[in-house]
């Protein structure tokens, strides 16, 4: 049977610890317990969160190009810039939608914007509204259905479309122009920019 050994006393030059009660005891454990929970549990909470938030944007954004037709909102700056395509300020009702694939990337816009808006958004492209041509729908059939533009059911009215197709060399896009004349000082513009790698 090995005996007790004696309590040493402190060091001389450090004075004696009275002995711990039970409640200090427990007043240090649970807060020993605390100090690892956090350190722990913390940093494990946010990547749950952080885990069920990037699951959450990946089904956003696969609902967001696994749609067909339209989206409300401006393309990126850099959609813009890359197609070619120069939303003017102020411009309202903005929509939009990319499709890419190994021959062909397109980029379909559309926005209503002003007289002054009309001609900012040519001068930006090298043209003018005398490029336009009257009754001239630039936007061939395939583009139509994918965008659901429809420039020929009710209430299309002959003489209210106005187009042109400004052709580049790659890697510049080629765009293809419907404006919308309707509201004569609100007209709408369809492009469709389309570019090859």
């Amino acid at each position: 049977m090995t005996a007790a050994l004696p309590r040493q006393a402190a060091p001389p030059d450090e004075p004696a610890r009275p002995a711990e009660t039970r409640a200090h005891v427990i007043r240090r454990r649970a807060l020993t317990l605390l100090i690892i929970v956090l350190l722990i549990g913390v940093p494990a909470g946010y990547l749950v969160i952080s885990a069920a938030q990037s699951r959450d944007s990946g089904k956003d954004k696969e609902a967001k190009y696994s749609a067909t037709g339209l989206t409300t909102g401006w393309p990126s700056k850099v959609q813009r810039r890359l197609y070619g395509v120069p939303v003017p300020h102020p411009s309202v009702n903005v929509a939009y939608y990319e499709t890419n694939n190994w021959r062909t990337s397109r980029l379909y816009v559309q926005f209503q914007t002003t007289t002054a808006g009309l001609d900012e958004f040519l001068a930006d492209l090298g043209l003018s509204r005398t490029d336009l041509v009257k009754d001239e729908i630039a936007v061939n059939t395939r583009d139509q259905g994918i965008t659901g533009w429809d420039f020929t059911g009710p209430g299309a009215r002959p003489g209210d479309y106005y187009g042109l197709v400004k052709e580049q060399k790659n890697p510049k896009p080629t765009l293809d122009v419907v404006v919308n004349t309707w509201n004569t000082a609100n007209p709408i513009v369809y492009v469709v920019s389309r570019t090859s790698p």
